[in-house]
């Protein structure tokens, strides 16, 4: 993807968000013109960082994905497919800024009750940890449905266990984990991990499918444990 049809799809993003925003500025809320200055400023901002990070993450994140999952596979050791998926699952989750945004509003609204480096670890691991799954799963050719199925009814039952400030958390730390900097990397990881095993006759061609929605339970269920814990 160049620059142009980059810029084309942020700018498709964002600008009907600033249109409406912008239109209800001069009919409705009417916001001192400071303030409003100061979120056009914002808005520009935000277009020009999202065009870099997308091209950052289309010519280096994605290869570098596919590359790193396939050369992994190629060693030929589980074990370290394994580890190396957890370690990366964990590392780009706590870095994902939807992530740290979050954790520091839980723990400014919760007066630290939800801290947010426990908010961040807990989260991380969840990731961590499906990841590992979702690779062992492509090696053991287990039914995408099935871990799925299996994952939320667990969160079905634990929700019954758990405080409702942790419940409302929890689902939220599921959606932040599909940001920008988490997807691109587990999905690349996927493809390139499945593709390496499907050469050789290991996996089905849907195993590279998936990654995204068992990442997005792993932190449902760690801060839905974290919540049974403190309780």
């Amino acid at each position: 993807m160049n620059l142009k049809e980059t810029a084309l799809e942020v700018l498709y993003s964002t600008v009907p968000i600033i249109a409406i925003i912008s239109i209800l500025q001069f009919t409705v809320v009417k916001l001192p013109w400071e303030v409003f200055g100061k979120f056009i400023g914002g808005a520009v901002m935000v277009i020009l960082g999202l065009i870099l990070f997308q091209l950052g993450v289309n010519k280096g994140f994605l290869p570098m994905g596919e590359m790193t999952g396939a050369r992994v596979v190629a060693k030929g050791k589980l074990w370290l497919i394994l580890c190396f998926g957890f370690v990366l699952g964990f590392a780009v989750t706590v870095a994902e800024p939807d992530l740290q945004v979050l954790a520091s509003q839980v723990d400014a609204v919760s007066e630290g009750q939800i801290g947010r480096y426990i908010l961040l670890i807990s989260v991380a691991l969840g990731v961590g940890i499906y990841v590992l799954l979702a690779l062992l799963r492509i090696f053991l050719n287990i039914s995408f449905y099935y871990l799925l199925l299996g994952s939320y009814v667990l969160i079905l039952l634990l929700s019954f266990f758990t405080p409702p400030q942790y419940l409302a958390v929890s689902l939220d730390s599921g959606g932040v984990t599909t940001g920008p900097m988490t997807v691109p990397f587990i999905l690349a990881l996927g493809v390139g991990v499945a593709a390496s095993v499907r050469r050789k006759g290991v996996a089905s061609e849907d195993n590279s499918f998936g990654f995204v929605a068992l990442a997005s339970a792993g932190p449902i269920l760690a801060v839905l444990l974290l919540g049974v814990i403190y309780q």
